[in-house]
């Protein structure tokens, strides 16, 4: 994002929030948060601290750093590109919002649905949106009635797919090819969350649309489609989405007729709407032929180099940059 923002057009204070949940001023150096050699960079507490505006009459960000408190101007809009919870499940687009400041992505309520996979898969289902069949579990639950929970669960045909329902990335997430399995992948997706997915899993190829709202009014725009072809691992993992890890190939267009082309535009648009239509979004399908399904509706993709959000637009037409202008100024008149 540092590379491909126009810095004509825009000036950029990037703020850094650390595992302790400190928001501090950082660098305006891409290399440094390039994920280079299968390495993730961290944020580290380098003493700063960013001061947000005291109330919502006020667009300006401080920083205190050596003791002294300095102002870094008023800003205009704030681009949260963050995963996962506290990122884009709604409570930092919050606190923007009590402090009436812009920012790119979906609002509120879009965020929250769109983090909760339960909740995804449950508007969506009564959107009239395909899903794949699932059972939503709680520890608690297990706890009181295990029996019955795993009766049901096991009404589901191996392999299933054991997912913290409010995690992002793949974190927490198992493939399960043998019943005996199944706790040991509970037990990994409930030190995400309190509430997890078991979800049916299908012979079928995963393919991603970029969605946008319509300019001035018009209809939705739904980018090309891209496939996930998976060859050496069991599911597009962490490694894979962030690290480059091998066993995984992205393909930009993929191999798709001008029908299933048009008929992922179309459940895309319709699944972005029931959630709110907001900002942007990447929605997830698994096509096995005959069928298609939305596995997930992310309301913050990621935009590293090799993700595939900005790569459909780029493929369809739109460079890296002019989406993260767009992107920039439609938040600033929203």
């Amino acid at each position: 994002m540092l590379r491909a923002i126009d810095r004509d057009r825009f000036d950029v204070i990037p703020v850094g929030i650390t595992r302790d949940g400190a928001f501090v001023l950082e660098d305006d150096d891409p290399d440094k948060f390039a994920m280079d050699e299968g390495t993730l960079p961290e944020v580290v507490d380098n003493g700063t601290r960013i001061v947000w505006p005291d109330s919502a009459t006020s667009r300006e960000l401080r920083v205190v750093e050596g003791g002294e408190v300095r102002s870094l101007g008023e800003i205009d809009v704030v681009f949260p590109i963050l995963h996962g919870r506290f990122g884009e499940d709604g409570t930092i687009q919050g606190m923007l919002e009590l402090l009436g400041l812009p920012y790119v992505g979906a609002g509120v309520l879009m965020s929250a649905i769109g983090m909760d996979k339960h909740a995804t898969k449950s508007v969506l289902q009564a959107a009239g949106v395909p899903v794949v069949p699932w059972v939503t579990v709680t520890r608690e639950g297990l706890e009181r009635n295990g029996d019955l929970w795993r009766r049901c669960i096991r009404g589901l045909e191996l392999p299933v797919f054991v997912k913290p329902a409010r995690a992002g990335s793949s974190v927490g997430v198992s493939k399960v090819s043998e019943w005996d399995d199944l706790d040991s992948a509970l037990d990994l997706a409930f030190a995400e969350d309190s509430r997890v997915l078991v979800e049916q899993g299908l012979t079928a190829r995963e393919l991603e649309c970029a969605v946008l709202p319509g300019r001035d009014g018009g209809p939705i725009r739904v980018s090309v489609a891209g496939e996930i072809v998976v060859t050496g691992r069991d599911f597009y993992d962490f490694d894979a989405k962030y690290l480059g890890a091998d066993g995984i190939e992205l393909v930009c267009p993929a191999d798709v007729s001008d029908g299933e082309l048009a008929e992922l535009q179309r459940i895309a648009a319709r699944a972005f709407e029931a959630l709110g239509g907001e900002g942007l979004a990447r929605v997830d399908f698994f096509s096995t032929g005959t069928e298609l399904y939305v596995n997930e509706v992310n309301t913050m993709p990621g935009f590293t180099p090799i993700s595939m959000f900005p790569t459909c637009w780029i493929k369809s037409g739109l460079p890296y940059a002019d989406l993260v202008t767009e992107l920039i100024e439609s938040a600033s008149v929203r």
